[in-house]
């Protein structure tokens, strides 16, 4: 059974080819481009791995990484942050909200791909 990431973020584009490049990898994705949308999807989908952008309309990456980690189920399930920040603070922001890691955007498709595979592997 192929593993579901959930990707979150606010620009389409981006989603698109993000989700693209997952599905060559064989993962199955859905895709939220809100805050809340993300929240939702995460306790209705349960995916294996959430791919988070920092910057969404109604709230940050890191507020809806602390409101997914809210919920008993999604409290093991990797939050990856991705952001075109640059800086330590932000990856600081990320993992004190609960996030696994950071990436700096643009991200390779095979950085994408290990660091998935890095964090589903240790299945929960």
């Amino acid at each position: 059974m192929a593993k579901n990431v959930l990707i979150v973020d606010d620009n389409e584009h981006l989603r698109q080819i993000l989700a693209s490049v997952l599905r060559n990898f064989g993962y199955e994705v859905s895709e939220a481009a809100t805050g809340d949308q993300a929240i939702a999807s995460a306790i209705s989908l349960n995916p294996h791995l959430i791919l988070m952008d920092l910057d969404l309309p109604d709230m940050s990456g890191a507020e809806a990484a602390r409101a997914i980690r809210n919920y008993s189920a999604m409290s093991d399930v990797p939050i990856i942050g991705c952001s075109a920040y640059i800086g330590w603070e932000f990856r600081e922001e990320a993992l004190r909200a609960g996030m696994v890691d950071y990436l700096e955007k643009p991200i390779s498709p095979s950085i994408i791909q290990a660091r998935i595979q890095q964090f589903i592997l240790a299945e929960r």
